[in-house]
């Protein structure tokens, strides 16, 4: 069961290139079009890691890939957000092949805290 637990995890933070920093906030990307700027609570724009995944999330669509020069697709999937302010990713690990559901709060506007739905937590910080 551990392992199983372990390996969830591993999984999801591959796929979301998921991280377990709780540092301190960053500012907001770089708007995407010149002259727009992204709502502070907006998950749009750029998340990585210290694992070498970065994630895009872009009008409902999500990609992850490799920082290490490949840029090897490693996830994408689609994600919403409720009038509360979840979001909830719905994913497809090119790794695993398979789907999954992460459900993920915006702590402040450069970290997401998320869920995976096998219950692995972790966070995820905005790139600037």
């Amino acid at each position: 069961m551990k392992i199983r637990t372990v390996l969830s995890l591993a999984a999801a933070t591959a796929a979301l290139s998921a991280c377990v920093d709780f540092g301190g906030s960053r500012p907001p990307p770089m708007a995407m079009n010149p002259g727009a700027q992204p709502r502070a609570n907006s998950v749009e724009g750029s998340w990585a890691d210290s694992n070498g995944l970065s994630s895009t999330f872009s009008a409902g669509r999500f990609e992850t890939h490799t920082t290490d020069g490949t840029n090897q697709q490693m996830a994408s999937g689609t994600y919403t957000t409720d009038a509360s302010g979840v979001v909830q990713i719905n994913l497809y690990s090119n790794i695993k092949r398979t789907s999954s559901k992460v459900n993920c709060f915006m702590a402040n506007p450069g970290q997401l805290n998320c869920t995976s739905e096998t219950g692995g937590h972790f966070s995820l910080n905005r790139q600037g």
